[in-house]
């Protein structure tokens, strides 16, 4: 019992730093409505400059003024990251501003090592709480009961932030409705600025306390943003309190996971979530999420097929594709044939999110499951690979259909976490059933038959299926099942009203979209000779999103070009700098703000394709608006 009561003790003492970075960002998405991905960036370089701080100071007051400082120097920084860049692209759509604050994790990660080094950092012992406390027997790190305390005192003090001062009722306006506060001559820019603040002061602190309990290393960003986003989503968005419930709660399945329930330890926190939000979409004390704001671009550029010439410009520049082999070696043939098997995959988020408006974080799932669908077609059966490759995707198939059929219950970010949930209950099994998929070992040896061995046949082959995929999708965009799915995606009660069966619609989108990823997946098996749990892990599925959003979530068209040079630029960066992320990611940011649409949404918006087509937008637009 004494073992049981300290850990339970132990999970107290992170939940509060856990509170703490989780709090900040449901502060930051309440009134900005930014999904803000950085969060773990701010909470990492908190513990950085928290232990340079606490180095070159010694005593109480070096130790505790180096964490208060650190915490207030990254406010300041992300300030400046809210006026310099967030500001700009406030009117963008939500998921433009996931892609910027991505961005900016990618250089942090960079500066941080370049800044540090990449070795781990022991910081000192907290003075005043170096020792333990005797509790039946068993001994507490007194900074742990510290902590312990330190949670409820901060969650007592953001309490009368928002509820006894004019900025916390103006902050809570905002939370409810921006548009009425700014109605009422409200600065919304400064008011944003300073919720932003606190939130990065919030994360701040959470990273430069933990320094006494952990080493400062430069992958502690996406190691705590994915445990703060499911506190956030399970105690609901812009709740404080719920913050706090969902962090003690995490926190103690943490604890007590690896001992009650060890096979299932690494996925028992992705499970709460997805019960919760099946049960409770909004999470426990949250909120029915405001309806997102309107995509522009979508009516003043309205979809349409290809026109004749633009069919046979396609066909030409595919077979200049085709011809590479002919003039290139073999590594420019597997990259090649990589960044074919990518534009499957995006093409295939795309599909699900600007014809379904269906914002998926966890896609990677039906990737990897389409690449150990083949592996173990082809190691444990033996399969040929054709039958491989026919057969294999459908295993994404069937993980579609599953989690699909809870997800489309759900709608905005709540969509989007459940799917992340899925995803990492699924990377979950594969790294720990070790008997069927290897582990973190993998399986190996998923090499294509002699007829698809050589580089060439392969590219040819990659090409071909990319080709098909991408027209498939295409066809099917402009097909009456399309237009259904659009209808739902601009306007759900109207397209119910006329006996669209929307739910099933979005379902049916969302299993085409898990197919044509598994099949991008079972390429990628052959391509890579082996199959590991990396590919259903976070960083795909983010990797995902950013080709979709670099290309233009509003075109047809624009997941391929966002995979091709995001690929293609990723995979040269590598070989040119040991600063790649923060090359690659101030990319992103210019992309972001110089091109809100997308690199194919801008080129549309500077040259239409047809005045005609123009002058016909402009007239629709005219009368949505005077219909609004």
């Amino acid at each position: 019992m004494a073992f049981y009561i300290v850990q339970f003790l132990t999970g107290l003492a992170s939940a509060a730093s856990l509170f703490l970075v989780a709090s900040g960002l449901s502060i930051i998405f309440g009134v900005t409505r930014i999904v803000n991905f950085a969060h773990g960036a701010f909470y990492m370089l908190g513990a950085y400059v928290a232990y340079t701080l606490t180095e070159r100071f010694s005593g109480a007051l070096g130790f505790w003024g180096g964490v208060v400082a650190a915490a207030l120097i990254v406010a300041a920084i992300g300030a400046l990251v809210e006026m310099v860049l967030l500001r700009r692209i406030y009117h963008a759509p939500e998921l433009f501003q996931l892609l910027a604050t991505f961005g900016l994790t990618l250089m942090v990660e960079d500066l941080v090592v370049l800044i540090w080094g990449p070795s781990d950092l022991l910081g000192r012992r907290a003075p005043g709480f170096k020792g333990a406390v005797d509790i039946l027997g068993q001994s507490v790190p007194s900074y742990d009961l510290f902590l312990i305390v330190f949670g409820p005192l901060v969650l007592g003090i953001l309490w009368f932030l928002f509820r006894r001062t004019r900025w916390g009722i103006l902050v809570r306006a905002a939370t409810q409705d921006r548009d009425m506060v700014a109605a009422l001559g409200v600065n919304q820019k400064w008011l944003f600025t300073s919720v932003f603040a606190v939130g990065v002061f919030l994360a701040a602190l959470g990273g430069a306390l933990q320094i006494p309990r952990d080493a400062v290393h430069h992958a502690m960003d996406l190691r705590i943003i994915v445990e703060v986003f499911v506190v956030v989503v399970i105690g609901g968005l812009g709740s404080i309190f719920g913050a706090f419930v969902a962090a003690v709660l995490v926190s103690e399945l943490n604890a007590f996971g690896i001992l009650i329930f060890p096979k299932i330890s690494i996925i028992l926190v992705f499970l709460v979530m997805a019960v919760v939000l099946i049960v409770r979409p909004w999470g426990l004390f949250g909120r029915k999420e405001a309806p997102a704001r309107r995509t522009p671009g979508l009516t003043v550029n309205p979809w349409r097929p290809l026109t004749s010439a633009e069919r046979l410009a396609s066909l030409a520049a595919l077979v200049l594709l085709a011809a590479l082999p002919f003039v290139s070696g073999n590594y420019a043939l597997s990259v090649g044939a990589e960044i074919a098997i990518f534009v499957i995959f995006a093409a295939s988020l795309h599909f699900l999110m600007a014809v379904g408006g269906l914002a998926s974080f966890g896609h990677a799932a039906y990737f990897g499951l389409g690449a150990y669908g083949v592996a173990l077609l082809a190691k444990l059966a033996g399969l040929p690979m054709i039958a491989c490759l026919l057969l294999g995707p459908l295993l994404g198939t069937l993980g579609a259909a599953i989690f699909g059929f809870f997800a489309v219950q759900l709608s905005g970010v709540y969509f989007a976490m459940l799917t992340l949930a899925f995803a990492q209950i699924v990377w979950s099994v594969a790294f720990q059933w070790v008997e069927v998929t290897g582990g973190d070992n993998g399986i190996l040896g998923v090499w294509p038959e002699r007829w698809a061995a050589s580089p060439s046949h392969f590219y040819w082959l990659s090409l071909a299926i990319a080709a098909l995929a991408v027209a498939a999708l295409r066809i099917a965009v402009f097909s009456p099942f399309g237009y259904a799915l659009r209808a739902m995606r601009d306007s759900p009660l109207r397209s119910e009203a006329v006996g669209i069966d929307g739910k099933r619609i979005q379902w049916t989108a969302f299993v085409i979209a898990g197919t044509v990823a598994g099949l991008a997946g079972a390429l990628f098996a052959y391509l890579k000779g082996s199959v590991f749990p990396d590919n259903l892990g976070i960083s795909l599925s983010v990797d995902a999103l950013v080709m979709v959003l670099l290309g233009g979530v509003e075109t047809v068209s624009g997941a391929v070009v966002g995979a091709i040079i995001y690929k293609a630029l990723s995979i040269w960066l590598v070989s040119q700098t040991d600063l790649s992320k923060l090359v690659l990611g101030a990319f992103i940011i210019v992309v972001v703000v110089a091109f809100p649409k997308g690199i194919v949404g801008m080129v549309e918006t500077i040259l239409p394709r047809r005045p005609a087509a123009s002058r016909n937008a402009a007239l629709l637009t005219s009368r949505v608006e005077t219909a609004e």
